[in-house]
């Protein structure tokens, strides 16, 4: 059996496609015959960047709120580090608001 993992990540909507064939690339959201799954939702991602920071939008010290995609998928433990570099790697954002945690379904 092989552990499973849901990974959620916030993109700017400019990027969420990138994002997406980066993670499933890697081998994010396989399911049987399938590659590639996910579920995506819009929202707004809210940050102030701090001195130091380089934003990829937005200026340190300012509030910003930005149009965002939340991309959710399951990952297989195996392949999780890789999905992160690919996230990463595509993701514009300096520190990109990302999640995983083990999850109860096996494969």
């Amino acid at each position: 059996m092989v552990q499973l993992h849901s990974l959620v990540v916030y993109v700017p909507e400019s990027h969420a496609e990138a994002v997406l064939t980066a993670i499933g690339d890697a081998g994010a959201g396989r399911l049987g015959d399938y590659s590639h799954c996910s579920f995506t939702s819009p929202g707004t991602g809210r940050f102030t960047p701090l001195p130091g920071a380089r934003p990829y939008i937005g200026t340190a010290g300012e509030p910003e709120e930005v149009s965002e995609i939340r991309i959710e998928c399951i990952v297989e433990a195996d392949v999780l580090d890789a999905v992160v570099q690919g996230l990463r790697r595509a993701h514009p954002y300096e520190e990109p608001a990302f999640m995983s945690w083990p999850v109860n379904g096996h494969r």
